[in-house]
């Protein structure tokens, strides 16, 4: 296919979505419906225009999606406004490591039992479906930075947190199949893969974001200086993150989200900071259609410099955001092979959704306050995605033998293409039936508060 062809696809379909964006929000499907459809098309399920294979170009894929997935947990740092000490993080830190961690151990036990994998490979599959997906979710995240519903919080922190804290267990699962260094009794991947890489992770993009965010804010502010290319900040700083922590041999992922956070801490800080309500900065400025010269009144404003910076990086990012997902979905879909199907997939797949994935919420949010319809919607939307297809084509590229590979990335690939499909239909809905919940019962609080 030839570049002329590539242009004329990518822009009839980019127009495409532009011009049918808001009728797609109205009906029970998706972009990346649409995105996983034409990559099916182009693949080898279809025309057979677009020729990549799982193993063959694992580390094309590997890069594509860990771009993509990057931007993503960056953007979903800077929606979270609540600082970590608040009692609301609680739910999302069980999701990402008491859920994540019952998810794949549940998945080792089928894949051992019901798929005869070996206890090394099973626990990899667990380790690769386990997190949810930060690039496919932004229908059931946070809306904006100062929405608070629990539901859209906790699946937007768990998505965060969960692309970084399945890496050891990748690594373990690697180390079981002799292809990564556990150490003596696993001392190693104890250590250097679980404690110091989350918490080195963690620490060092927290503490990138607040120096980056504090130097840029105090040049705008003493200087009038450093105003403007916003995009490059938001690109630099995850990559400066991300490289900071490999260097350091720390999770990147964990990493870029938790300078998000950091940026996003700035703007609160100095919102709290503020002497009263009405000199309060806002979380939630409108940046469209300002010109040059007001924007950079108000990025240099003292009071709104730090709502300023915060919300057009966010913007920056959410656009780029939607890119990537187009990139990575189209690929996902030529992807998809007829070669790497199994019949093992047909009581896997609604195994991992139905029963595996309900389980584990269920048991991770015990004893929280999470009502009933809540828990059922985060034990719903455990959407698979692009994280998954990353940590596949991590593995594939780190020694897995090749026998593996195919049986891993037939049902990895298989998992995620259903869940674009199930979630994707359902999402629009049922989070419409929750909204009208939510609704009926603040408007059924709204008497009795004022009598």
């Amino acid at each position: 296919m030839a570049f002329t062809h590539w242009y004329l696809l990518a822009g009839g379909l980019l127009i495409f979505m532009a011009l049918a964006g808001s009728v797609l929000r109205r009906l029970p499907l998706t972009t990346a419906i649409v995105y996983l459809a034409v990559g099916l098309g182009l693949g080898s399920a279809g025309l057979g225009l677009l020729a990549v294979d799982p193993i063959a170009d694992a580390a094309l894929v590997e890069r594509v999606s860990e771009l993509a997935v990057l931007v993503s947990l960056f953007t979903a740092g800077l929606k979270l406004r609540s600082p970590l000490g608040e009692g609301r993080w609680r739910l999302p830190a069980r999701l990402a490591l008491g859920s994540m961690a019952i998810t794949i151990g549940l998945i080792a036990l089928a894949g051992v039992v019901g798929l005869g994998l070996p206890l090394g490979a099973a626990i990899l599959l667990g380790a690769i479906l386990a997190p949810t997906d930060p690039v496919l979710a932004s229908d059931v995240q946070v809306e904006h930075p100062g929405d608070r519903d629990r539901l859209r919080f906790s699946l937007t922190g768990e998505a965060g947190l969960n692309d970084g804290t399945a890496t050891p267990f990748v690594l373990l699962g690697l180390g079981l199949l002799g292809a990564h260094d556990l150490g003596a009794y696993g001392w190693r991947w104890l250590a250097v893969d679980l404690v110091w890489s989350v918490g080195a992770g963690l620490a060092s993009g927290w503490l990138l974001g607040l120096l980056v965010g504090r130097l840029v804010l105090y040049l705008r502010r003493e200087h009038k200086e450093a105003v403007g290319l916003d995009d490059f900040l938001a690109l630099g700083l995850i990559a400066l993150a991300y490289g900071a922590a490999l260097a350091i041999h720390a999770y990147g992922f964990l990493a870029v989200f938790a300078a998000g956070l950091a940026l996003r801490r700035i703007e609160r800080a100095a919102a709290e900071d503020a002497p009263d309500a009405e000199d309060a900065p806002s979380h939630d400025l409108q940046l469209a259609g300002l010109s040059s010269a007001r924007a950079e009144q108000i990025a240099t404003d003292p009071r709104q410099a730090p709502a300023y910076m915060a919300q057009a990086v966010l913007g920056f990012n959410e656009q780029i955001e939607r890119i990537g997902e187009v990139a990575v979905v189209v690929l996902l879909g030529g992807l998809l092979s007829l070669r790497y199907l199994s019949a093992d997939a047909l009581w896997f797949i609604p195994l991992l959704f139905l029963a595996i994935r309900p389980a584990s919420v269920w048991l991770g949010l015990l004893g929280s306050r999470a009502s009933r319809q809540q828990r059922g919607l985060m034990a719903w939307f455990g959407i698979r995605g692009v994280g998954s297809v990353y940590y596949l084509s991590y593995a594939i590229g780190h020694g897995l033998a090749p026998a593996l590979a195919e049986r891993l990335a037939g049902l990895t690939l298989s998992a995620v293409a259903v869940s674009i499909v199930i979630h994707g239909i359902s999402v629009t809905p049922l989070m419409r039936l929750y909204e009208r919940g939510r609704t009926r019962s603040a408007e059924a609080q709204e008497p009795e508060a004022a009598h």
